[in-house]
């Protein structure tokens, strides 16, 4: 099959052009260049898909089975590109998020939830992450003549993470010492590898299927001391973790989510972080690998990176801070 992926350089895009050149598509990818370094076996055509000179060269003299959208953000941008592909592919695959869910992470969600308000052809300035990915849902859905794919992620972990969340627990255990860990040690989590969504998309895309998943891994296949344990058992780390109340760090200005990475506090606002349904993905045939080889594997991709060259985009807190609320909490 002819597969076009729009980025494709990076986590989930780099897994899905890996997947699909271990399935023997020819692949397109087509990116700016600038993050990332395409693999191998790939045709790379660079541009920038807010350009719209640039989507029309791409698309010149090409025709592909599927193209797999996965830096889609702005719906007006989105949209372009569907008018631009539109009948130069059967089926066109936007990676989305659960985050487009209007109810979530409050409640529980599923592919029938309601989805945030926005239009498709809504800019950059029209709302924020959640918001403008319903919108490019709808730029798909509604612009594309062919199949519409819509894959919505939950939390991605994985080798090539660029998120930085499982790399800097990865980095802070290995570190050693006395470790923050936050909140409810059993709180059960839902997990998802990059390589497990890659390999269901293809699988879908290359079945023409008109649809919508949830792709949040199977609920609570892991809690979140399994995680950190299994961050220490990779590195073989003698880091002490300590486990801190919630309300405690909260009181202390520690922010979920980022300052120690997919920390969720058990209240209102998070109470349904961990409990989206792939059911019907997983009754379609998506198959998620534990999370302790997703942990092994990472590992051994991040530590052939040298400690300061490491990214994390903005996760992960202050030593200093870290070091001071442990005090306090003893």
């Amino acid at each position: 099959m002819r597969t076009l992926v729009i980025g494709g350089s990076v986590f989930l895009g780099r897994a899905i052009v890996e997947e699909a050149l271990r399935r023997g598509h020819e692949v397109t990818t087509f990116n700016r260049g600038r993050n990332g370094v395409d693999v191998p076996g790939v045709e790379a055509v660079r541009g920038d898909r807010e350009v719209t000179s640039d989507l029309e060269r791409l698309a010149e003299g090409r025709e592909w089975d599927i193209v797999v959208d996965v830096c889609g953000f702005v719906p007006r941008v989105v949209g372009e590109s569907v008018r631009v592909l539109n009948g130069r592919a059967a089926t066109y695959a936007f990676i989305s998020s659960i985050s487009a869910c209007s109810v979530w992470p409050g409640q529980a969600a599923d592919e029938s939830s309601p989805r945030f308000e926005c239009a498709p052809d809504a800019g950059r300035d029209d709302g924020d992450y959640g918001v403008l990915k319903a919108g490019c849902e709808r730029a798909v859905e509604q612009g594309f003549d062919g199949n519409a794919l819509i894959i919505e992620p939950g939390l991605i972990i994985g080798p090539h993470e660029n998120v930085g969340r499982l790399p800097w627990w990865l980095t802070r255990i290995d570190r050693g010492g006395r470790v923050l860990a936050p909140g409810d040690p059993e709180m059960a989590m839902q997990l998802i590898d990059a390589r497990d969504i890659a390999a269901f998309t293809l699988d879908q895309a290359e079945a023409g299927t008109n649809d919508r998943f949830f792709v949040s891994g199977v609920r609570g296949n892991i809690t979140y001391r399994g995680l950190l344990e299994e961050c220490r058992a990779v590195t073989g780390s003698d880091a002490e973790l300590v486990w801190v109340d919630d309300e405690f760090l909260l009181d202390r200005d520690v922010a979920p989510w980022t300052e120690l990475p997919v920390w969720a506090p058990r209240n209102e606002e998070f109470a349904g972080v961990w409990l989206p349904s792939s059911e019907k993905a997983l009754a379609a045939g998506l198959r998620c690998r534990p999370v302790a080889e997703t942990v092994r594997d990472t590992w051994a991709w991040l530590r052939g990176i040298p400690v300061e060259e490491r990214s994390f985009r903005g996760h992960g807190i202050d030593p200093e801070k870290e070091a001071k609320i442990l005090a306090e909490w003893a």
